[in-house]
């Protein structure tokens, strides 16, 4: 367990720094001093400079930047090879960007669905322990009963037996003829 911990932890770091980087590498701007407007990424001739736009994304295989497609989820072979394509950041290519951001998802959706069953496990424990427990009380009671009932049946056989003289010391009056 402690060895899937290190994993997610060190995923997580993974997913916060590439997440930090991008982040980062947004302009801040001042309320009074309007934006101004973006240039188009063909103007661009540094991967930095380049994606301080977050509408362009650098190709390594011929150092141009290109608009990102944004009709496609991940830019086409077509553009530009995932493996040569940076986007958000220089140092950190689209392929292991969508590998690392895979494994982090995948960790993090694999640990909610653990806890969820881990949760779902220890209700269900807990709600036999309870059931198993009422069982046993109503065993308990039924056995109480029929100690009860089999106390009750020995005291009437008793009296029955005593009233008839069939119990050997007793003071019925028959009781001291059969003796002799």
């Amino acid at each position: 367990m402690h060895a899937l911990e290190r994993r997610l932890v060190v995923s997580l770091r993974l997913f916060l720094l590439i997440g930090c980087s991008i982040i980062s590498r947004g302009n801040c701007y001042a309320t009074t001093v309007p934006p101004t407007p973006p240039k188009s990424c063909g103007s661009f001739s540094t991967c930095e400079t380049c994606l301080q736009n977050v509408s362009c994304l650098w190709c390594n295989t011929n150092n141009t930047c290109l608009d990102y497609p944004v009709r496609h989820l991940l830019p086409p072979s077509s553009v530009c090879q995932l493996s040569q394509a940076r986007w958000g950041v220089c140092w950190v290519n689209f392929e292991a960007l969508i590998i690392a951001m895979a494994v982090v998802g995948g960790t993090i959706l694999l640990s909610i669905i653990v806890c969820c069953c881990c949760c779902c496990c220890k209700r269900s424990q807990s709600g036999l322990d309870r059931e198993e427990e009422r069982y046993a009380q109503r065993r308990e009671e039924i056995r109480k009963r029929s100690e009860n009932r089999k106390a009750e049946r020995k005291a009437r056989h008793d009296e029955i037996r005593k009233k008839y003289g069939l119990i050997p010391d007793s003071d019925h009056p028959y009781s001291k003829f059969e003796n002799d």
